[in-house]
């Protein structure tokens, strides 16, 4: 992996810049456009390091509403290159992260301190140009400064630590309790850690590839299973019977909505994190729920979390990860090494590189 992290190694870009965008379903193209000049309240960044996320996926293959022609990319890390009149506590050459959601601040769940779940939310990469391009222009407020030095590979995946923190919140595990985390791609990984620092007792993951059964052992799964093999069986084994009293669907599918289901103990939580595509529908039986007094929860982007993942990278353990990076030019090998859902727990763009 190539290493980009300073500001001073940057290329100047002229008034031109190369972007990926979106035009529609299935087409994705690597366009030129002008560089964007920031406003008094906003930042011009040069994105070092971008995921690209099931969402991003989702969009292209027409699952996910998005706003064409849009650059994708809402996973971004990158350098500060130009700070707007108005804006505070940033300066040219700062590492940051950018918290890629706005919303319309007036609105009654934006009015309640439910700002994500406002009907107006927009994203940067979603619905307004985000980090697959040599430059974007944010808001200073959704801009996070990093500690120096830090790998922008790993700072990129701020964003989606923020929601599974957004996510661990609404589950609340307690300490001792038993975990069952569904996937083990990198946000099953990182709900995995945070379920161990969070001090659960037992944790189990539930993934079909080997690779990443080790992987899950490594960030804090006391046991890996195959549900290929067993499908429920083996994971309820190791809670003799009785079920989990958390259980999480990093994956996001009808099956493995149904699973989380059926390992669940009585008066269990469980966390529907993982994106289904829109129109999938599951087979659940309302007595379950209401016979095993089962909590079925929601996880939504990251509202107000982006600063505490910030502060929770370095205890994250992501170096452990298998990362492939393609420069830009390569975007179209980057989204079907995605897809294809490989060995590799994140995919990522390094805009700078061509």
């Amino acid at each position: 992996m190539t290493d980009i992290t300073m500001h001073s190694e940057l290329r100047s870009l002229g008034s031109t810049m190369k972007a990926v965008r979106f035009h529609g379903c299935g087409n994705l193209r690597l366009d030129e456009l002008a560089v964007p000049d920031p406003q008094p309240n906003e930042v011009r960044v040069r994105p070092l390091a971008a995921g690209v996320c099931g969402t991003d996926a989702h969009i292209l293959r027409g699952e996910f509403p998005a706003t064409p022609p849009v650059v994708l990319g809402h996973e971004v890390a990158g350098v500060v290159e130009a700070v707007g009149t108005e804006v505070k506590g940033l300066a040219e050459g700062d590492l940051i992260t950018v918290q890629p959601n706005t919303y319309c601040g007036v609105c009654r769940y934006c009015r309640m301190g439910r700002e994500h779940l406002c009907p107006d939310l927009r994203a940067y990469g979603v619905h307004m140009n985000g980090g697959f391009a040599q430059a974007m222009v944010v808001p200073g407020r959704v801009v996070y400064r990093l500690p120096s030095g830090m790998d922008a590979r790993l700072a990129c995946l701020a964003e989606p630590l923020a929601c599974c923190v957004h996510g661990m919140d609404r589950l609340a595990v307690r300490s001792g309790s038993t975990v069952l985390v569904i996937g083990a791609g990198l946000i099953g990984l990182m709900l995995t850690r945070l379920a161990r620092l969070a001090g659960a007792g037992l944790i189990v993951a539930s993934e079909p590839q080997e690779l990443r059964r080790a992987v899950a052992l490594e960030f804090g799964a006391d046991r890996a299973v195959d549900p290929n093999q067993e499908g429920t069986k083996e994971p309820l084994a190791a809670t003799q019977g009785q079920g989990f009293d958390f259980v999480i669907d990093a994956v996001g599918s009808a099956a493995t909505f149904e699973q989380a289901i059926d390992a669940a103990a009585r008066g269990a939580t469980i966390l529907v994190f993982g994106v289904a595509p829109m129109p999938a529908t599951a087979s659940v039986r309302p007595y379950d729920i209401y016979a095993r007094e089962l909590a079925v929860l929601g996880s939504f982007i990251n509202p107000y979390t982006h600063e505490r993942a910030v502060h929770l990278l370095p205890q994250m353990g992501l170096e452990k990860l298998r990362i492939e990076t393609y420069p830009l030019g390569e975007f179209r090998k980057a989204f079907e090494a995605q897809m294809a859902g490989g060995a590799a727990a994140k995919v990522e763009l390094l805009p700078q590189l061509m």
